[in-house]
């Protein structure tokens, strides 16, 4: 089960082709032309589901988790790769974007916890990748709320982590900058989107780097976990 609202979707859907999943996406208007193309790609896999929802509703997710139950009698893993990124100084005052980070970001991810948890604590086994971003590794002028909101999810990645019992794995994937329309559909300040875009323009790395570590930690053994992976371009300082 993977939401994703960072344009990494495409390279994701490839790389768990593999895997028995369902699909779902945060809205998200300017993808509106990739998710049609989706549906006919993935029509030739056999065990892929597809539903639209918003990740800021919680009965969207817990409808999205039944539908996985439903169709293919368990879930085993969730990916929560749904955020957005308006960034801005705080003397700006975009207390709306604030808002809308701490409902996408971390809300969206701690229901997307809720609706997999009771199942995962039935079947005794799952496991919940969170991506969250190095921006909250290496704090810049401009990224205070966003990386606030992914380092949130951190720290409850790592107690989800310490309290899940046998069988279930926990994993947080840091991406830097990656190529996807992350910058262009998210960052509302100009000024900030354009300095924003010109250093992904000079460092980005493909978001396949992103997809294959997310599959990495998703094939090992039942009882090797992968708790951290960070991806980022080698000249990202």
């Amino acid at each position: 089960m993977v939401q994703d609202g960072n344009g990494h979707l495409s390279s994701v859907v490839n790389d768990l082709a593999p895997f028995e999943t369902i699909m779902m996406r945060a809205a998200d208007p300017t993808n509106a032309v990739e998710l049609p193309l989706l549906r006919e790609r993935m029509r030739a896999w056999r065990f892929v589901a597809f539903r639209r929802v918003d990740v800021t509703r919680r009965a969207d997710l817990e409808a999205l988790a039944g539908l996985a139950r439903e169709r293919f009698g368990r879930l085993d893993v969730i990916v929560n790769n749904a955020g957005i990124g308006p960034i801005s100084r705080f003397d700006a005052l975009r207390v709306k974007d604030w808002d809308a980070m701490i409902d996408v970001n971390l809300k969206g991810a701690l229901y997307g916890i809720a609706a997999v948890l009771p199942i995962f604590n039935e079947q005794r086994s799952g496991h919940v990748v969170n991506v969250v971003s190095t921006a909250g590794l290496k704090i810049v002028p401009t990224m205070g709320v966003y990386a606030a909101t992914k380092n949130a999810l951190r720290t409850a990645t790592e107690a989800l982590r310490q309290e899940c019992v046998p069988g279930l794995r926990v994993t947080e994937v840091s991406p830097g900058f990656i190529d996807t329309t992350f910058v262009d559909s998210s960052v509302t300040d100009p000024v900030v989107r354009e300095a924003v875009g010109r250093q992904k323009r000079k460092l980005a790395i493909s978001q396949d780097a992103i997809a294959r570590a997310i599959a990495f930690a998703i094939e090992q053994p039942d009882d090797v976990e992968i708790g951290s992976i960070v991806v980022r371009p080698t000249a990202q300082n």
